[in-house]
């Protein structure tokens, strides 16, 4: 039975649901007729009919569909086989940070002088000690990303410091320098969604690049965000003519700052923006810092530097604390994660459990951390593994029937409020923002994407025509057909839930 938490989040979905009339999906769906359906059986003959589409003969569905409400499977199909999750591995990020960290835990970075304040004048390094807050850009401030950097520079001028002779040194230590997760592609490395991790970041540890037109010469333009000298940027954009195709590319030089941005722009076109991973996310970090400051008119005498330059350690307990800054709520923080599925929040926060709960903030704790919880949950081991936070990895392994059991022990706990919330809305936000709109699976679906090569992966919470809560997850792998089509599966699977009643 529900617990009154979870009947007065029934409730308040009952009131704020609109029903939709109902549009095709796409072709294949409008020509399947509606149905409801007054018992299971005939609601497993119609999905294993779905499932069995000839278009993923050489594919693999995993499927485990619940109800929350009396524990019946409604369907099952492979639960038990070793599937890759793709970006599904959020779920198991997330929800394990809720539950080891709580709901209100903030990331910190910590600001102190290693030297004496003379007058207005720091004798001594600026050190920024980094907790692997990944919020430090300018996605929570409207689009400023100089925001929190501004922030400090009025802090120090608060405290009476308009210099600094000596160096601006970045303290990346609590955490592990090891960028990209284990499994992960390298032709990748350029791309956002490969960004490395690190305990100091900023701008999700990327660059923006936005190109145009000009209109006066008719030559293209590439404007980089933020304008750093810690970055080469290499242009190799043509303009064609309007009727030619718009593709723009960006490759960054493996091991370097060396960014390209390469490929055509069409006339007419307004901007193209787009986005590429740097290299050393502390020294990236202070660099930018430093100039801040300096716009700021704080002077600085020495340079930015990474920890692993100094000579001898920092003994913090001889040094004077500054100030500190905090993250938003990780209950905020998880909606990035699983609305947006930005890989670097995830294994920024896959570390920080690592930090928290075995001393250091490497990939490998995390993982250790979290599989001290599967108990728990109720997932053998044995049908798990993990290698990173945000799913990206190829050697990530996860059986549906793990999943589900994951989502179940969520609807029951504490922190099932901000773990729901933080689940894309089918038709209406994040990445299921486009899917089932206008049928009358919207807003009756809230669940997790995934996505990587000859994987797609949807799993989260449903309401059936009776607002019967179930959970699901639909993987597939190893199909070689276009992406929509698995798409186009999991979807008529959902909006058959949201037309099933029992009555």
């Amino acid at each position: 039975m529900l617990n009154n938490i979870h009947k007065i989040l029934l409730a308040f979905f009952l009131l704020t649901t609109v029903c939709y009339p109902q549009d095709s999906l796409n072709k294949k769906i409008d020509s399947l007729p509606e149905f409801s359906y007054s018992n299971i059986h005939e609601f497993w003959s119609q999905l294993d009919d779905i499932f069995n589409d000839p278009n993923f003969n050489n594919a693999y569905w995993g499927v485990v569909i619940q109800s929350l409400e009396t524990g019946e499977y409604f369907y099952k199909r492979n639960e038990d086989k070793l599937f890759r999750p793709a970006s599904n591995m959020k779920l198991f990020t997330t929800s394990a940070g809720l539950l080891l960290l709580g709901n209100e835990y903030k990331f910190s970075t910590l600001i102190y002088a290693n030297g004496q304040i003379d007058g207005s004048v720091l004798k001594g390094n600026l050190i920024v000690q980094g907790g692997g807050d990944p919020t430090i850009s300018g996605r929570f401030f409207n689009s400023d990303m100089y925001k929190v950097y501004n922030d400090w520079a009025d802090s120090l001028l608060k405290l009476g410091i308009d210099e600094i002779d000596g160096n601006i040194v970045g303290d990346d230590n609590l955490f592990d320098d090891v960028g990209l997760g284990n499994g992960w592609v390298w032709d990748n490395e350029s791309y956002w969604y490969s960004s490395p991790s690190g305990a100091l970041s900023f701008n999700d540890n990327c660059v923006d690049l936005v190109v145009t037109v000009d209109e006066k010469s008719g030559k293209p333009k590439v404007n980089i965000t933020p304008d750093t000298k810690y970055i080469v940027l290499i242009k190799d954009v043509r303009v064609v003519s309007r009727d030619s195709i718009t593709s723009i590319d960006v490759y960054r030089e493996r091991g370097t700052n060396v960014i390209n941005v390469f490929g055509t722009i069409k006339r007419g076109t307004d901007s193209v923006k787009t986005f590429a991973t740097i290299n050393n996310p502390t020294q990236y970090s202070v660099v930018v810092l430093k100039e801040v400051l300096e716009k700021k008119g704080i002077k600085i005498n020495g340079y930015a530097v990474d920890i692993d330059d100094l000579e001898k350690p920092i003994d913090y307990s001889n040094i004077e604390f500054l100030f500190a800054y905090y993250s938003l709520p990780l209950k905020d923080i998880i909606k990035v994660i699983n609305k947006n599925s930005l890989n670097f929040f995830a294994e920024q926060l896959l570390k920080v459990i690592g930090l928290e709960k075995e001393g250091h903030g490497t990939a490998e704790n995390g993982v250790k951390a979290i599989q001290k919880v599967l108990s728990d949950v109720g997932i053998n081991p044995e049908s798990f593994v993990m290698t990173d936070g945000s799913g990206l990895s190829q050697l990530n392994l996860v059986t549906p029937r793990s999943i589900v059991a994951l989502l179940n022990y969520m609807f029951m706990n504490k922190y099932f409020i901000p773990f729901y919330n933080s689940l894309p809305i089918a038709g209406v936000d994040g990445t299921l923002g486009t899917r089932m709109k206008n049928t009358l699976a919207q807003n009756k679906v809230r669940a997790k994407t995934g996505f990587l090569e000859y994987v797609r992966s949807l799993s989260g919470y449903a309401f059936t025509g009776d607002n019967e809560p179930v959970a699901f997850t639909i993987i597939i792998n190893n199909f070689n057909v276009p992406i929509k089509l698995a798409e186009n599966i999991q979807d008529l699977v959902c909006l058959r839930l949201a037309n099933f009643k029992r009555k």
